[in-house]
């Protein structure tokens, strides 16, 4: 005999991958939970394409702002000067746009391709 339990839920996901895709946006925390959380038992190929996306965008930002704060660092020392301060401000205005695109691409449920980063994600993590 079935009875209606009102507190049942269903197994069955109806996630399309959204989830996943929109919290892998929020630094290699938010991709990890992503991946290991979301992602390994619901494997969709929105999920698939923003996480190999965004792996690409964290790793970038974070080479980049460090190898330009070293290089800020090293010159500020040497000789004084903020021109390399303000470049580092602007790299970093250039990567919060293109993280805005690529959450509002996830938000919407879109295999929109972060721009310089997106195509070349997809060929580079072909085992995610």
């Amino acid at each position: 005999m079935e009875t209606n339990n009102p507190f049942q839920t269903n197994p069955v996901s109806t996630d399309n991958g959204k989830a996943a895709s929109i919290v892998s946006y929020f630094w290699f925390i938010g991709w990890l939970i992503a991946y290991f959380a979301m992602y390994k038992d619901n494997k969709t190929d929105l999920a698939r394409y923003q996480l190999r996306q965004t792996l690409l965008f964290h790793l970038a930002t974070t080479v980049i702002s460090w190898g330009l704060g070293i290089l800020f660092g090293i010159l500020i020392v040497s000789t004084g000067g903020l021109s390399i301060y303000y470049l580092l401000r602007i790299v970093q205005v250039g990567f919060l746009i293109l993280w805005i695109i690529g959450l509002i691409g996830a938000i919407n449920g879109a295999k929109k391709p972060i721009p310089f980063i997106g195509e070349r994600a997809q060929t580079m993590f072909p085992s995610i």
